[in-house]
């Protein structure tokens, strides 16, 4: 009887991967059962590729045995499979060749070199081999093969290359460094791009589900296609009808002549998979699916769901939907409105993500209305694959977009999100409305910090905030400040000027701008005086500058040239209430003409009328936004000034910390996790904290009263008795906490008293902690909670034992740069307590913000790490002390590298 075939483990390595044109594959680990499928990879090989993998000719049954023959740890194997038969097109290995060390070889189809699989298997085979303590991966290539000297050369690893007779030998480290990753981020905007360039760039659609009856769905997809002109091939498929609409209508997408790039799919529900399965077949290459009944309804939706995906997997086809609205592309080459809305897009600047379908129709008309041009829209439905993430990659690069707009009900991934978005934010402003300011996802509620996040999702407001993007509460307040910043400059400051032939309005257009933030700067004389040589002797010229009713057009443009001219302000909002005389369109030209001539400052006009805005507002050589109210003008205002501010400061950067012991840490960590998930104890978060250099209090742990009046002669001096018991959080509220005692006498008293009230607490006393005190100074809180989503949050607070009540709290998203450290600590409001408040002495705020960064360092390297308080933690005048400090561990699975989906 043989023995039963060695099975994969359970990681991460099966996993679906983009390719850098933006179609995927399926990685995975290679099995006994792949040996025929590998005889059949190997016999389409060129004799070149065999020769540049075997080093000349070899037995085909030799290479299929040798190929499948692992163990998963000493001898590991990839391979990539496509296809509804799941062909295999790649394979990848590593053999141990000395304890840490390994040899890796590639092939891949010829079909499909120069699709970067090499790379991308080379990065899932160090990841593997690193986990089975592989340092070193070794390769021999013969000189001419360039092709898989380049794979090395451009992986980002740190490669070393050697002549050695005949060969070339390269050495790599199996470790994903800084550099390989950045490597490969690069590579997934390339294949973001390109995938969504199938959606928004198709040089032909086809409508399948095309309908003769206009206000259909499928009817209207197909009127919008050939209305607005869409300059590829259109083609109707229903297998009911010879012609649709004036055009030839194909029973089937297979019928269609020519292979179509974008398929849009308005069947049932309960048809799409099949049909989804035929254009596979037919070489789509990506799927745009509009029908619903999946994933958004549960159950059999769910099932229906997860088989389209399949599908689209093997044929390398990508999805945007199911269940949306569709994409249109206003580009003047491409003119594609794939949508069911019946309103036309008008032709703008502004790219718009929405996840919700039925918005989406609501947002076209809106910016039709509004005047609003739209570059692109893309509805994503259930982003079952095609995700936010992706289409910031595309419209980073794309030169008709200049803002971004996102309607979110959910984050697909966070932290890819974060890192785009902070990189797009440099150069092109976003700007989202996030629904549901609600808890931002199920935490932890068994500390501190865990109390701290469920209040609201402050985790995406500081997602946002890090990243840069511009955060509204109302569609209606994205529009505004998507006209503002499409339309002129991003304020340079915070000053703002304010302009208007009424004190009532321009008094509240005052308030507003000083709620959000900006300046209303009092004008210099030099100023008043050239603004009153030619206004009314009645007009006030503060600011605002009241020119009151009799202020004529012109008044507007000499006012307006004036503050731009005089270097007072970073931005104007001017008001006009028609009074008699003055007509609304002569101020809008000369405040549009003006504006011409400002000098990179942004104007907003605010005309307040029941009638249309004026179209003098705008022309080919400029454009100004509009308001009906003052409050909004300045709303809108201080988002673009809150984005100016974040656009002009430094990036910041990750420190590069010393002293740390990284794989002592992962040592403790991999040893707590056995057998799942609790709490560390205190003498194992001491030892975690020192791997990274974090200053905690001498902490002795005792079992009994006894031990605990050794303890605290050894120490000398004032000691603190702490209990310890299994989920008690808040020790001093349960009386588990006594300071300051001197003597065993009182050391054994406050024992007895903790053991007392710990117990009448419902908890059972598992023994003490015994600390030295220490100075005094201002108590922190620095804590994290490992979002399911977010990864690891850090919180800083104001701390002790009043947290919760006081909720002054700073949160980042990690891993934090330099800046953020400084920032979280300059947002709380008792942060004058650091500085010296009435004259007590300044704290040394850097060595708190070198906590802060060591903390981000270890739970950003360690995911094992689900839960970590540190309270208090104790600022002084010359240093930082952690007095306590709680870790909650719990096991994880290894994330797969990147680009994978």
């Amino acid at each position: 009887m043989s023995a039963p075939a060695i099975q994969p483990p359970r990681e991460v390595e099966s996993v679906d991967v983009v390719l850098r044109d933006g179609s995927t594959l399926h990685v995975r680990p290679v099995t006994s059962a792949d040996r025929s499928a590998i005889r059949e990879f190997l016999k389409g090989l060129s004799p070149q590729s065999i020769g540049f993998r075997f080093f000349g000719g070899v037995d085909l049954e030799w290479a299929a045995n040798w190929s499948v023959d692992v163990d998963y740890a000493d001898r590991y194997a990839l391979v990539a499979t496509t296809g509804s038969e799941q062909s295999i097109v790649a394979h990848a290995a590593y053999i141990r060749t000395g304890p840490q060390r390994a040899e890796v070889a590639f092939m891949v189809s010829d079909d499909w070199q120069g699709h970067g699989i090499a790379t991308i298997m080379l990065a899932h085979l160090a990841a593997a081999a690193e986990r089975h303590g592989i340092t070193l991966m070794t390769a021999e290539v013969l000189p001419h093969n360039h092709r898989m000297i380049d794979v090395f050369r451009d992986s980002g690893f740190t490669v070393k290359q050697r002549f050695r007779g005949d060969v070339i030998e390269i050495e790599l480290p199996s470790t994903l460094s800084p550099e390989v990753l950045e490597r490969f981020e690069e590579r997934e905007g390339t294949a973001a791009v390109a995938a969504v360039s199938r959606f928004l760039k198709p040089r032909s659609v086809a409508v399948i589900g095309a309908s003769r009856r206009r206000h259909t769905v499928g009817g209207e997809l197909l009127h919008n296609l050939i209305r607005d002109g869409f300059t590829g091939e259109v083609y109707a498929v229903n297998k009911r009808a010879r012609t649709v609409q004036g055009r030839r209508a194909y029973a089937s997408i297979g019928e269609v002549p020519q292979r179509v790039d974008l398929a849009v799919i308005v069947v049932p529900a309960a048809d799409v998979v099949n049909v989804a399965r035929a254009c596979g077949g037919a070489g789509v290459r990506a799927l745009l699916v509009i029908s619903a009944g999946f994933a958004e309804v549960g159950g059999a939706g769910a099932r229906r769901q997860a088989r389209l995906i399949a599908v689209c997997r093997r044929s390398g086809m990508r999805l945007i939907g199911p269940n949306c609205l569709g994409v249109f592309n206003t580009a003047p080459l491409v003119r594609l409105n794939a949508t069911f809305s019946e309103s036309a897009p008008v032709a703008g600047r502004v790219s718009f993500l929405s996840q919700s379908g039925g918005l989406g129709i609501a947002i076209i008309e809106a910016a039709a209305r509004l005047g609003l041009g739209l570059s692109s829209f893309v509805s994503v439905g259930n982003k079952a694959d095609i995700s936010g993430n992706d289409l910031l990659e595309y419209w980073e690069h794309d030169p008709d977009t200049d803002v971004l707009l996102l309607y979110l009900e959910s984050f697909g991934n966070p932290r890819r999100f974060a890192r785009i978005a902070r990189r797009v934010c440099a150069s092109k402003p976003i700007v989202a409305v996030k629904s549901g300011r609600s808890p931002a996802g199920a935490r932890a509620t068994s500390s501190h910090t865990g109390a701290l996040m469920t209040a609201s999702d402050v985790t995406v407001d500081a997602l946002f905030e890090q990243a840069g993007v511009i955060r509204t509460d109302t569609m209606q307040e994205m529009f505004d400040v998507a006209a503002l910043l499409a339309a002129q400059p991003v304020p340079r400051g915070d000053r703002v000027a304010i302009v208007t032939n009424a004190g009532g309005p321009g008094i509240m257009c005052a308030d507003a701008c000083q709620a959000g933030g900006l300046q209303v700067v009092e004008l210099p004389a030099r100023v008043r005086r050239r603004l009153g040589a030619f206004l009314s002797a009645e007009a006030s010229l503060g600011n605002p500058v009241d020119m009151i009713a009799t202020a004529s057009a012109a008044d507007y443009r000499r006012a307006i040239e004036i503050l731009a001219r005089a270097d007072v302000c970073d931005a104007i909002i001017t008001i006009f209430v028609r009074p008699l005389a003055t007509r609304a369109a002569d101020v809008a030209r000369e405040i549009r003409e003006a504006s011409l001539t400002a000098g990179g400052i942004p104007v907003a006009a605010v005309f307040m009328s029941g009638a249309r805005m004026p179209r003098e507002l705008e022309s080919p050589t400029g454009h100004i936004p509009a308001f009906s109210f003052p409050e909004d003008a300045a709303r809108a205002l201080a988002h673009a000034a809150r984005y100016g501010r974040w656009r002009a400061r430094p990036a910041g950067s990750v420190a590069q910390l010393t002293g740390l012991r990284a794989r002592r840490a992962g040592e403790i960590l991999a040893a707590a996790v056995q057998g799942g998930g609790r709490w560390l104890a205190p003498d194992e978060v001491s030892e975690l904290m020192g791997c990274y250099g974090l200053p905690i209090i001498q902490t002795r742990v005792v079992a009994n009263a006894t031990r605990a009046v050794a303890a605290a002669r050894e120490i000398g001096g004032p000691v603190a008795l702490k209990a310890l018991a299994r989920g008690l959080v808040h020790k001093t509220e349960a009386g588990g906490v006594r300071l300051s005692l001197s003597g065993a006498e009182s050391v054994r008293a406050a024992a007895r008293e903790i053991e007392a009230a710990v117990r009448a607490s419902g908890h059972r006393l598992e023994g003490f902690v015994v600390q030295p005190m220490t100075q005094a100074g201002v108590e922190l809180l620095i804590g994290v909670v490992h979002d399911e989503s977010f990864g690891p949050v850090i919180a800083c607070a104001a701390g002790g034992t009043s947290v919760e009540l006081v909720r002054d709290v700073a949160v980042r998203i990690t891993p934090l740069t330099d800046l953020d450290a400084g920032e979280m600590l300059r947002r709380l409001r008792t942060f004058p307590l650091l500085e010296g408040y009435r004259g007590a002495p300044a704290c040394d705020i850097s060595a708190v913000e070198d906590v802060l960064l060591r903390i981000s360092a270890l739970v950003d390297a360690h995911p094992e790490i689900a839960e970590l308080d540190a309270n208090p933690v104790v600022a002084q005048t010359d240093g930082v002390v952690i007095v306590d400090a709680r870790i909650r561990v719990s096991p994880v699975s290894p994330t797969p590298p990147r680009p994978s989906l």
